[in-house]
């Protein structure tokens, strides 16, 4: 059977969100620091996406991204990794197919927007996931671009509107892809990377690998 590589839809790019502040829980925020070449993104996990939650620390933990690389980037909208079959790719190496042998179901929740910064799950087209089921390991972490208000619908508050004018975002993954945390520092990382010379597949020419580890 075809392998079909896990992807964000190629939809237009419109939502997201960078919080100004950490949600309000009672239970104890996840912190994560991801180390690249390219500088350091530190970030916390949503108490209110707990499977993906979980799961993330679980693979950060187990060192299951040690090593994995960036290996899909595409300029004002995103960088994704998490493929497992990343580790020592050959150069030109297709990417993007590779998982733990699970996925986990959507934690769809609005107050999480797809700002710059945003941190959500990749996950396989409609067609053949209806209940829009994450990638049990592939995330990308949203670049975006600035959006204007008067290109937002109702279904935003005044404080998203502003987060997507003034930081920006890619507000058309909103409610279709799982966002279950972002970074708060390190975003200029973010840029870095999606500024690296690629092939025709999106592949950073020179690997972008990274280690994942969870603050205590």
């Amino acid at each position: 059977m075809k392998k079909i590589a896990l992807a964000i839809l190629a939809i237009v790019f419109i939502f997201n969100f960078t919080s100004m502040s950490q949600p309000k829980t009672d239970k104890k925020v996840v912190k994560f620091v991801i180390h690249t070449d390219y500088g350091d993104m530190t970030g916390f996990l949503y108490n209110e996406t707990p499977q993906h939650r979980d799961n993330f620390v679980k693979l950060s933990k187990s060192g299951f991204y040690d090593g994995t690389m960036f290996h899909r980037v595409i300029s004002g909208f995103m960088i994704q990794g998490g493929d497992p079959d990343s580790k020592n790719a050959k150069p030109g190496q297709q990417l993007g197919m590779g998982g733990p042998g699970y996925t986990v179901p959507a934690e769809f929740n609005k107050t999480f927007i797809h700002k710059k910064g945003a941190l959500a799950a990749a996950r396989t087209g409609d067609q053949g996931n209806p209940t829009k089921a994450s990638s049990g390991s592939q995330f990308y972490i949203v670049q975006g671009k600035k959006v204007p208000a008067s290109q937002l619908g109702a279904i935003y508050t005044p404080e998203q509107k502003k987060v997507y004018e003034t930081i920006g975002g890619v507000p058309f993954l909103d409610t279709q892809y799982t966002v279950y945390g972002e970074i708060t520092e390190g975003l200029d990382v973010i840029d870095k990377i999606a500024a690296v010379q690629k092939d025709g597949n999106d592949r950073p020419v020179k690997d972008v690998k990274m280690t994942i580890k969870i603050v205590e």
